[in-house]
């Protein structure tokens, strides 16, 4: 079972760019697009990027209480 959700999420993760839809500052000869603080203050991106360390912190914890209470 593990193997099949491993494989369906790879093939989420590879297909994923290709839904998302780009707005302008990307694909440009400036590198505005390109750098840290464009991921971290464009609110098309701060959305993304702190649901997923919100996610990440969570499923840290959940399996670090698991661990813990064996």
């Amino acid at each position: 079972m593990k193997k099949i959700a491993s494989i369906v999420a790879m093939i989420l993760i590879t297909f994923l760019p290709k839904s998302l839809m780009a707005h302008p500052g990307h694909g440009g000869h400036d590198d505005s697009g390109y750098t840290i603080t464009h991921y971290l203050f464009e609110p098309m991106h701060a959305v993304v990027t702190i649901s997923c360390i919100v996610f990440a912190t969570v499923v840290f914890l959940f399996i670090r209480k698991k661990e813990k209470s064996k």
